[in-house]
């Protein structure tokens, strides 16, 4: 599988890293307007192509892969038009909202188009990627692309209206972990714990929560029973979390993106 990637800043870098540690592609082509980005790739990478043209990184490729911002997807597609074979090449939209009805308008016709949404620990292979395949796109297709996302995380293949809510769930969700982890080191702080000491706790700890779902299938509150009992801490702490509206929060942090 030969690949290419047309922007390599945080979300692009972070594909990149995932694909060229994996071991697993053939080819990784990348372009980006940044040279020392670039350098610092192939200083990391040697095998990795590198090039600050977008024309002459699409050729030969079996995917590309776009991650730039969603108002420069018009502009780079319009540079690349002319270069794309759409009866022998898949192309990958991973700039947000940007569909693949919005793939053909730019492209002017009907190809292997697919919408995908990845999140930024795609560079430890830790990713949860969301797929959609366009009208005329193909399950070989979309068997190589979800093969190819697979390798930096897991993937989930869904209806293109599914994308934004996996989007605020996954990739916008990281940054919400991220910020219940950091009140949780803040909360350590307080109560006595050095920062760096709060930070191994918080990580941990969501670390085990994740394991202990993914290994017995429980569902959270199956889990949440076994450390709550009767009268105990764990309970005042988790009605604390109701009275604040810790779950409403949550869910309206989730849908506020989509509105």
């Amino acid at each position: 599988m030969k690949i290419s990637v047309i922007g390599a800043g945080n979300m692009g870098g972070a594909l990149i890293h995932g694909w060229a540690k994996s071991g697993k592609v053939d080819s990784i082509t990348i372009s980006d307007k940044n040279e020392e980005l670039l350098a610092s790739f192939k200083a990391k990478y040697p095998q990795i192509n590198i090039t600050t043209d977008n024309v002459k990184a699409v050729a030969g490729a079996d995917i590309i892969v776009v991650v730039v911002k969603p108002w420069l997807m018009p502009v780079v597609l319009g540079e690349i038009k002319a270069a794309i074979d759409l009866k022998k090449q898949i192309v990958v939209s991973d700039a947000a909202n940007f569909t693949t009805d919005k793939l053909a308008e730019a492209l002017g016709a009907e190809g292997n188009f697919f919408y995908v949404i990845p999140n930024i620990a795609a560079e430890f292979a830790a990713s949860m990627s969301f797929v959609a395949k366009g009208k005329s796109a193909t399950d070989e297709a979309l068997a190589q692309v979800k093969a190819l996302y697979d390798m930096v995380g897991d993937t989930l293949v869904v209806t293109e209206n599914l994308v934004g809510p996996g989007m605020m769930m996954a990739s916008c969700g990281i940054a919400y972990v991220m910020r219940y982890i950091r009140a949780q080191m803040e909360g350590g702080c307080e109560m006595g714990f050095y920062p760096n000491q709060a930070k191994q706790i918080a990580l941990q700890t969501m670390q085990g929560a994740v394991s202990l779902l993914k290994e017995t299938g429980w569902h959270p509150e199956e889990a949440i029973d076994k450390v709550t009992t009767p009268g105990g801490v764990t309970i005042k702490g988790l009605n604390e979390l109701d009275h604040a509206g810790f779950n409403s929060a949550v869910i309206r942090s989730l849908k506020a993106g989509l509105k």
